[in-house]
């Protein structure tokens, strides 16, 4: 059956997950498989279960191409092994030979995929891949080099690989200006803007010791990234070229990190960083409010906006805005599960989308174009 949205409505890609199985963190990554589904809940499939190969093998839904056309999924691998020892002395080893993370692009018609990291491979673990915008041609990513990882460009078919790091040091969060004209990532967290070959980069100065996960707004005129202490890191944002910090709202005292498993985990979950509104002019967050995590909003000029109203205990999680402004989709414990939910705008006619049973997760929500 067809899965266009022209069809059969839009499509939102997102990860389904264990979460309480024993053996930690890994035991339960490894069960994680990419899905999609419309919007309206029907129409669930997973993508590329041919990348499935053994128990220690998993995928995770990561983005969309520009057209709506290709996901972009990662395909995951780690020895039994080195998961045993990363759960014994709680931290990530990345050695060679014991990891392996490529990111595939899959047409969401036939299934067919292209393993692009796989080509002219520079690295044993590629995440953070994005197509360029304004550039047809031309994909961006991160590459785990020697325990450092960097951003790389490279040509659609994978070919032409290229670092644009100009400086020692762990980036992340790397992505491109919707004009393709200038990037923006953190390295040792700090953010840095810099043009679209990598030079000139510029970092942004805050006095802060934690700042990371850069987004470009839509319009492409401003900077937005979390910014503070460890754990304690609040939405701030800059204009283009790096000046006009502001401090757009306060998280609360919440730490930052969704936790997404039953089981202990070293890694202590996933980061939940803001989400823009389509028209720019709102940030979505996340913040501790009594004894809930909420669903907030906040304007341009710093208004902010409490969208969701909980009882102790409950989460929310991962906002993320429609390309057309209509919708907000984000994560929420409102049954006691992690489900993944729509609503308007302004967080009013909240509806789940997913049906995960107890013990199980939905993570990582990407509108098709």
């Amino acid at each position: 059956m067809s899965a266009t949205r022209g069809k059969h409505g839009q499509l939102i890609g997102y990860t389904e997950l264990c979460t309480d199985l024993p053996g930690g963190r890994a035991a339960n990554i490894m069960t994680s498989r990419a899905f999609v589904v419309r919007v309206d809940g029907g129409g669930r499939r997973e993508v590329a279960p041919q990348f499935i190969t053994n128990a220690n093998t998993w995928t995770q839904f990561a983005g969309w191409s520009l057209d709506g056309k290709q996901a972009i999924i990662l395909s995951g691998w780690e020895s039994s092994e080195n998961a045993a020892w990363e759960e014994e002395h709680k931290s990530f080893r990345m050695v060679d030979g014991t990891w392996l993370v490529d990111t595939w692009l899959v047409d969401i018609e036939t299934g067919k995929g292209v393993n692009v990291t796989a080509v002219e491979r520079v690295s044993p673990y590629n995440t953070g891949l994005f197509f360029w915008p304004n550039d047809p041609k031309r994909l961006g990513f991160t590459a785990l080099i020697r325990g450092e990882s960097k951003p790389y460009s490279m040509k659609l078919d994978g070919t032409g690989k290229q670092d644009l790091s100009q400086q020692a040091g762990f980036a992340y969060g790397f992505n491109a200006s919707p004009d393709g004209k200038r990037i923006a990532y953190h390295q040792n967290y700090q953010v840095y803007l810099a043009d679209t070959d990598g030079k000139n980069a510029k970092k942004v100065e805050t006095g802060h010791p934690f700042c990371f996960c850069p987004t470009w707004s839509p319009d492409g005129e401003w900077v937005e990234f979390l910014s503070g202490e460890h754990y304690n890191c609040h939405p701030h944002r800059v204009k283009r070229d790096g000046t006009g910090l502001r401090k757009m709202a306060d998280r609360g005292g919440y730490k930052g990190t969704m936790l997404f498993l039953d089981v202990p985990d070293y890694h202590e979950g996933s980061s939940d960083v803001p989400s823009w509104s389509a028209d720019s002019r709102f940030l979505y967050y996340t913040a501790q409010v009594n004894e809930a995590v909420e669903l907030m909003r906040v304007s341009m000029d710093g208004k902010t906006e409490q969208l969701s109203h909980s009882g102790p205990g409950m989460l929310h999680y991962h906002p993320n805005a429609s390309p057309d402004g209509k919708q907000v989709l984000f994560g929420a414990t409102r049954d006691g599960v992690r489900q993944l939910y729509v609503a308007n705008p302004d967080g009013s006619k909240a509806r789940p989308f997913t049906l995960m049973k107890k013990g199980h997760a939905a993570m990582h929500g990407h509108w098709q174009p």
